[in-house]
């Protein structure tokens, strides 16, 4: 039986994060946000007390793009739902797994939310921080890393959330698992980044020797074109293969536009270097558009969703659709990621090819980026997008002696660089081994005493009602 625990605390404090370059995605452009920490305080049955940590950017007008919010009432929006999930969380009475816990708080965390105008996808943002706190202290209280617990399914993860599968499915998915030793990193092209000469996309020390690019779309199919050509030309001088994908970030409009590129990509020969590299297009329309469009004809193509991806049945509904993959994303919650591969390698096994794949908006060095890696090395993903390293400058605004005890915890992760610590890639891939430690894929924890507590949006976060 997976062990039970009781949560007998919880504290979400926040650090300036400043970007050592602007980053544009859909209509956003970010140079600073802040970067959420979580510490939890649990209670083991019969094993003890630990403390576990997680962090994640809380990253302006992507949990929520509506064009009334300014970029910081986003973040607000985020911040909220860290503190309405800790309230749900610490008034859970007696012991639970880690999993049970998870899915007792998960509807009553969207219903709350959605009192305070925030959506689900910005809701999910919440739990799935602090249970990934949680898991980090019950791994530490057992004396087990991520891999080992995981396939042991140490959080008790079951279908209860899930109808489409079964519990045994779940089980025998996790214990099938075996830790990816190494992960390619996907380099982020974004919509103002450098595309030819120095600096530019095939420029090895701009894109750490990646074999794998991530393009950003800005929704105009005759605008992407002509920059996805610029692109192809300058990857088609690379020595070595490589790959894309796209990703619009819900900039396409309806299904016509995004048809409109389709047939741009099968037929315009300047776009070879692209079309013949494309493995996936990510997101493509806005979420609720998505769930009232089946793609129809673009079946034929590998789509996938992220942003659309915000409850249980999100992938099942894609996939009805004709979508064949789906982000994993720690901020979007762990199990959900767990469960959506589970999904995938149960539909794959019929016949037709279904993927989960590996996104990154949020992981700076550290915590968050080592959580996120340890995910995705355990569900199979090959390759991810890995952006924290290229915008932020090594670790940022995070105190000197914080980055170094991360560098002497995890030397394959980290390499100094001058007087900056930064994220060791080697050949283009990231390695795993250190992420064995006893707990969540870190020996580390922040400097508590460094950090900020959470600011509270000055409106009222949680009524007597929602709990």
């Amino acid at each position: 039986m997976p062990p039970r625990l009781a949560v007998r605390d919880i504290a979400l404090f926040e650090r300036p994060v400043s970007f050592a370059r602007p980053f544009r995605f859909g209509a956003v452009v970010i140079n600073a946000t802040p970067q959420a920490f979580v510490r939890v305080e649990i209670e083991v049955e019969g094993k003890g007390t630990a403390t576990g940590a997680s962090a994640e950017l809380l990253v302006p007008k992507w949990f929520d793009k509506r064009p009334q919010l300014s970029p910081d009432e986003t973040v607000a929006e985020l911040r909220r739902s860290l503190l309405i999930a800790r309230e749900l969380y610490l008034a859970r009475a007696g012991f639970d797994t880690a999993f049970g816990l998870h899915a007792a708080c998960v509807a009553a965390q969207v219903e709350a939310c959605a009192k305070q105008d925030i959506p689900p996808l910005a809701a999910a943002c919440g739990p799935a921080e602090i249970d990934k706190a949680i898991l980090d202290a019950l791994l530490r209280c057992t004396g087990k890393n991520f891999f080992d617990g995981m396939t042991e399914n140490i959080s008790g993860i079951d279908a209860r959330l899930s109808r489409d599968l079964s519990d045994q499915e779940i089980a025998q998915f996790l214990a099938g698992r075996e830790r990816l030793e190494r992960v390619a990193i996907r380099h982020t092209v974004g919509l103002d980044d450098t595309i030819e000469g120095e600096g530019g996309v095939a420029d090895q020390k701009e894109n750490a020797g990646a074999c794998y690019f991530k393009l950003k779309l800005n929704g105009d199919p005759e605008a992407d074109a002509a920059r996805l050509i610029r692109i192809g030309k300058e990857l088609a001088t690379l020595s070595h293969d490589y790959k894309v994908t796209l990703d619009a970030n819900e900039q396409y409009a309806d299904l016509a536009a995004l048809s409109a590129l389709a047939d741009r990509l099968d037929r315009d020969h300047a776009l070879k270097p692209i079309a013949a590299k494309l493995l996936y297009i990510e997101q493509p329309m806005p979420r609720n558009i998505t769930r009232a469009s089946p793609l129809g004809a673009l079946a034929g193509r590998n789509f996938i969703i992220d942003e659309a991806d915000d409850s249980y049945d999100a992938f099942p509904i894609a996939r009805a659709l004709g979508y064949r993959g789906i982000s994993s994303k720690s901020c979007k919650g762990i199990y959900k990621s767990i469960v959506n591969a589970t999904r995938a390698a149960k539909w794959s096994a019929k016949g037709e090819k279904y993927f989960i794949a590996g996104e990154d908006l949020t992981c700076q060095a550290g915590l968050a980026v080592q959580q996120d890696l340890a995910l995705g090395a355990l569900i199979g993903v090959t390759h991810a997008e890995r952006n924290g390293h290229h915008y932020v400058d090594g670790f940022g605004d995070t105190p000197a002696a914080e980055a170094e005890a991360f560098l002497t915890a995890h030397p394959d992760l980290y390499v100094r660089d001058g007087n900056r610590i930064r994220l060791a890639i080697h050949d283009g891939h990231l390695l795993t081994g250190s992420l064995t430690t006893p707990g969540f894929a870190t020996s580390v924890h922040p400097d508590w005493s460094t950090l900020s507590p959470l600011k509270r949006p000055t409106t009222r976060i949680l009524t007597e009602q929602a709990l």
